[in-house]
């Protein structure tokens, strides 16, 4: 068929997803503004109520203790084949069994898993990084060094940098959104998956679209669209918004001690230390509209009863998308976002019985 002709075929199909996409960033703008106002005034009143702190974070210089804790295992740094950027990991019970990894979500790092790290340490090879752009590991500043391609060649990379064909992929949150799309593109190097509280990118583009609900809880990833502005706000009064996400007596995570929190705030508190992890939200539109993806690889789905992040319809829509008998889901009762270390005991138990078939 002649250029000319197969050109003039599809100009409406084309001419109506640059429509739809101009509709769809309108949108999202909008809502950024709106969120910013709302955020706005929420940080000016953190600044009203403690104007010791002042308007900008306090930076800190050293490292709180727990972040060098010996039992979590051995820091470690490993340089990407693909980007050349150095990622920081901390790694224990090598030699113990097959690789697994460990994903962190926002705002969070790599001692997010500090509880499974010590779990999981004497049957097998644990591994939590700190993705790109957070703490220790470098951290360049440009947008569009946090799309979701450079993002799953950085987890190949670890994966065979690290001397490994395949590993046991265990993420939560912004994590879990990366192994999701991971085990699409390569499900050659990831022989099970344990994900928590996120659903994959097409299905949340879907369930979003039909349910307003889940876009009003997300409201922050609006916010995270805007330069400089989020920074500026998530640091104002010494950090309190990301301390109120972190510590919330409904929304945070339950019993974190003030050492533990610092070791969260630490990263956020050096220079440019929100750039990098925002950058990821940055970067959250420009693939939409996605297509429907069929989901095969091995999976365990933690879910909280009570996550106010994203809704339990998720997990019937993450469901739907999967070959028969490859998904193992559960719901927690009475449970919110940061299962990893609200429930450990609980999750380490599905954990244990979905790997059980890989210790025999």
């Amino acid at each position: 068929m002649p250029e000319l002709v197969v050109t003039v075929l599809l100009a409406p199909s084309r001419l109506t997803l640059k429509l739809l996409r101009a509709f769809m960033w309108s949108l999202v703008f909008s809502a950024a503004l709106v969120a910013a106002a709302v955020y706005g005034c929420i940080a000016l009143m953190h600044v009203l109520c403690r104007p010791r702190r002042g308007c900008c974070g306090r930076p800190r210089r050293t490292p709180p203790a727990c972040l060098s804790d010996p039992t979590l295992g051995e820091h470690c740094f490993l340089t990407l084949r693909s980007s050349g950027l150095r990622l920081h990991y901390v790694s224990a019970g090598q030699g113990n069994g097959p690789l697994m990894l460990f994903l962190h979500g926002f705002p969070e790092n790599w001692f997010s898993w500090r509880y499974q790290l010590r779990e999981f340490q004497s049957h097998f090879h644990v591994v939590a990084v700190d993705l790109r752009g957070y703490g220790s590991s470098d951290a360049p500043r440009d947008v569009d060094c946090y799309t979701i391609d450079l993002l799953m060649a950085d987890i190949q990379d670890v994966i065979l940098g690290l001397g490994y064909s395949k590993c046991i992929l265990v993420a939560h949150d912004w994590g879990a959104l990366l192994a999701w799309n991971f085990s699409i593109y390569y499900p050659s190097l990831v022989e099970r998956m344990a994900v928590v509280s996120a659903a994959p990118m097409s299905v949340y583009q879907d369930y979003s679209l039909r349910h307003v609900g889940q876009f009003l809880r997300s409201n922050d990833m609006f916010l995270f669209q805007l330069p400089w502005l989020p920074e500026k706000l998530l640091s104002m009064s010494d950090f309190q918004i990301l301390k109120t996400t972190l510590t919330h007596h409904k929304r945070g995570i339950p019993h974190l001690t003030p050492n533990e929190l610092e070791a969260f705030l630490y990263g956020f508190s050096q220079p440019g230390g929100l750039t990098g992890p925002l950058n990821y939200y940055r970067n959250l539109f420009r693939t939409f509209p996605l297509e429907p993806q069929e989901l095969a690889t091995p999976t365990l789905l933690l879910w909280g009863e009570k996550d106010p992040y994203f809704e339990q319809g998720l997990v019937g829509a993450i469901s739907s998308r999967f070959v028969p008998g490859r998904l193992e889901a559960h719901i927690l009762p009475g449970v919110g976002h940061w299962i990893p270390q609200s429930n450990p005991e609980e999750m380490h138990q599905y954990m244990w019985a979905f790997l059980q078939d890989l210790l025999e």
